[in-house]
This record gives structure tokens, C-alpha cells and sequence, in this order.
């Protein structure tokens, strides 16, 4: 059975004050993006599907797809405001996407295999890709309706900015298996060492320097797709009328868990997560790329 990796690369980039996924972070030119496909390419990952806006369709390919183009196979699908379940209409103020959990829906038609999620402005280290791509070939072999997911996670204190707040997905995880993810907002760490975050509910709150972290690296069965587009249509009906609401993919993950519809492994890596949230952010992540880039051999 192939495996397929879906990379979310529709990202608005509001923070970053532009399009993080088709910025270059090293001498070369090369983009974050360029080396998570340079990853799944060494783990054995078959195929790769790009999840963009019809608006700079033009500008990734030849940036970006066109590069692996003769190395993998590739395939787009978009992610729009107006593409929704149900024939639910999509307010006429909306500008902003709908959210994790939707950019991985937009890709139903095109995705029959088990297959890995990831943002397109990580840096998710080599071994993390290896360890997903044996997730994704074992839950292939099982070939039931289960649900099945996996996920890798990280520790909060080496997801941080030190230029801004950061959200992230606080996992609670019993016997290697996720038992909760919980989306935090506005996650900054303090001076005195102390981080901090708002939860579901908007409560601030204190949270553990260790605590596991969801940076959307996540592996899923196609059967995933029809329970997001249920989930999304709860989403739509509560809050899609709020202007800036987003169907978070954790948020997705933890009710399917809730309800029992889903079960998510925790798959344990020692690779590095690099992330940019803020300008700022570029230097340290380039200092850290050169030093794996001593250990690791890229774009051979």
C-alpha cells in the first residue's frame, strides 16, 4: 500500500507578515518546506499532496513542486472559504480560512491511502518523518474501518518564541496513547521561566515546561475524512458565523477520542522541531539548520 504525505501549505501567514511557506531559510534558497519533502522522500513516503489557495497556485508550483516534481509524485488541492459541507453557506464577510481541520478535509477526493499531515512552515526532523512513515504503512497492512491516528509530539519549551506567542496543541497521553489535545492560545513564556497559556475555555493558565506538544504531525486512514466533514459541520453550526473562528485539526482529533471514534498512538521521536512564527525567528532557526546540516546530509 503507498502512503501519502499532505502538506498544509495555505497558511495566510498573519504573523510572519507574509507567506512563510515560500520563504527561503538557508544560502541556498531553500525553504522549510524543501526540506520536510527532502525527509519524506529519504522515509519512503510515495506521494505528496500540497494544500495551497487558488490565488498563488502559479507561484508554489514553480517555487516550490516544480523542484521534486521528477523525484516524487505531486498533486494539489485547494483550500477555499467556499468549499463547505452540506451545501452550508459561507458568510459573505469571511476572508479567513476555516482552519486546520478543513485545509486536511479539502483534500478528500484526492487522498485513498493512509497518509501523514503536516504544516509547510515546519522543520520536523528526519527520524520523526521515519517513525510516521512506519505508522502510516502499519495501519495500510491493518486494512480495517477503524479509526486510527498517530501523532508526534514535542516538548512545549522547544516549540517557543521568544518574539511573540505561540498556539499549540497540549496532548495528555496514558499508555502511548492520546487520551486529550487541548488547543492553547497565546502560549508566552515569562521571565521568570514560567509559560503560560489560554485554554478552550479562555482561562489562563500555567502549563509545564515538558508537557507533550501537537505541532500537526499527525498520520491518519482515509476514513478520517468523512468523520472531519461531521465534525465540521457541528463547527459550521456553533461558530461559523464568527468572523475569525478556525476548525482547529486537535480539536477534531480530541472529540473523535472523546466519543470513543478514534484511537491515536503517540509515536516517539528524538528529531528536532524547527518552527517560525515571527520575523525574528529566522536567525535562530538558520543557526540550528546548519548544525543538524553536519549531521544529516539535504539536497544530495
Amino acid at each position: 500500500m503507498k502512503t501519502t504525505l499532505l502538506i498544509l501549505a495555505a497558511g495566510m501567514g498573519s504573523r510572519y507578515g507574509g507567506l512563510k511557506q515560500l520563504d527561503s531559510i538557508d544560502e541556498a534558497g531553500q525553504t522549510m518546506l524543501d526540506y520536510s519533502v527532502y525527509d519524506a522522500i529519504q522515509a519512503g513516503f510515495n506521494s505528496i499532496v500540497f494544500v495551497i489557495r487558488k490565488e498563488f497556485e502559479s507561484e508554489f508550483k514553480e517555487k516550490i513542486s516544480d523542484k521534486f516534481k521528477s523525484l516524487i509524485a505531486i498533486e494539489h488541492t485547494f483550500q477555499s472559504i467556499e468549499d463547505l459541507p452540506n451545501k452550508f453557506q459561507c458568510p459573505s464577510d469571511r476572508k479567513k480560512p476555516w482552519g486546520t481541520a478543513h485545509a486536511v478535509w479539502s483534500a478528500r477526493a484526492i487522498i485513498k491511502n493512509p497518509f501523514s499531515v503536516i504544516n509547510a512552515d515546519d522543520f520536523y526532523g528526519r527520524d520523526a518523518f521515519y517513525r510516521m512513515h512506519d505508522f502510516c504503512t502499519q495501519i495500510a497492512a491493518e486494512n480495517n474501518a477503524a479509526l486510527e491516528a498517530g501523532l508526534i509530539t514535542y516538548a512545549l519549551k522547544n516549540t517557543l518564541s521568544a518574539h511573540g506567542s505561540v498556539n499549540r496543541g497540549i496532548c495528555s497521553i496514558q499508555n502511548d496513547q492520546l487520551s486529550s489535545v487541548e488547543e492553547y492560545t497565546d502560549i508566552t513564556s515569562e521571565t521568570n521561566g514560567t509559560i503560560r497559556g489560554t485554554n478552550s475555555k479562555g482561562e489562563s493558565l500555567g502549563l509545564q515546561q515538558d508537557a507533550l506538544v501537537s505541532m500537526n504531525f499527525w498520520g491518519f486512514c482515509p476514513h478520517i475524512f468523512h468523520a472531519l466533514e461531521l465534525y465540521l459541520l457541528r463547527f459550521l453550526e456553533n461558530f461559523g458565523h464568527l468572523e475569525n473562528s478556525e476548525c482547529y485539526l486537535p480539536s477534531a482529533i480530541d472529540d473523535l477520542i472523546q466519543k470513543k471514534h478514534l484511537t491515536c498512538q503517540s509515536l516517539k521521536t528524538d528529531a528536532t522541531w524547527l518552527g517560525i512564527t515571527y520575523p525574528n525567528d529566522k536567525q535562530k532557526i538558520q543557526k540550528a539548520l546548519n548544525e543538524i546540516r553536519k549531521t544529516e546530509h539535504y539536497f544530495e
